[in-house]
């Protein structure tokens, strides 16, 4: 399985949380990644989103069906995250659009099997690879990029 854990772009400031949008050079940020994944990400693969606003329109950005799933909004644990994506049972890609601090905080319980506080910038992705082996389930950091890495400046 291929896991990509995307953090949502730049969004404007406001009271109503779910309902931030993303500001001009979020737009831009989503676009570039949305790119970069396009074009590199293994197939197939399938996209998960949360509800809030910012997540819906990063994920938007690749143009492609996606499922948008509560279990992803702000303040989700990071054992939810990893529930919701069948990890590391799930055949293909995944690309997961959501929060901070839940995002990182799945990434590091991938990586080191213990909890831990990682950030992730806005707009940027962790790439985790898991193959069955024999003896056990390794798990690869194969990507961890942000916008700003691929020309959003």
């Amino acid at each position: 399985m291929d896991l990509i854990l995307w953090r949502h772009a730049e969004a404007e400031d406001g009271l109503d949380d779910l309902q931030r949008a993303l500001t001009p050079r979020g737009r831009r940020q989503a676009a570039r990644m949305a790119q970069w994944l396009k074009q590199n990400l293994p197939q197939p693969w399938a996209v998960l989103a949360s509800p809030a606003r910012r997540t819906q329109e990063t994920a938007d950005a690749l143009h492609l069906p996606f499922i948008t799933d509560d279990c992803l909004l702000p303040g989700a644990s990071a054992q939810a995250v990893l529930t919701v994506a069948d990890w590391p049972a799930r055949e293909g890609s995944l690309v997961v659009v959501g929060h901070q601090p839940v995002l990182g905080q799945a990434a590091a319980q991938v990586l080191t099997g213990k909890p831990a506080a990682w950030s992730l910038r806005k707009g940027a992705i962790v790439w985790l690879t898991s193959r069955d082996r024999e003896g056990g389930t390794p798990v690869q950091l194969r990507a961890s990029l942000s916008p700003d890495l691929i020309g959003d400046r």
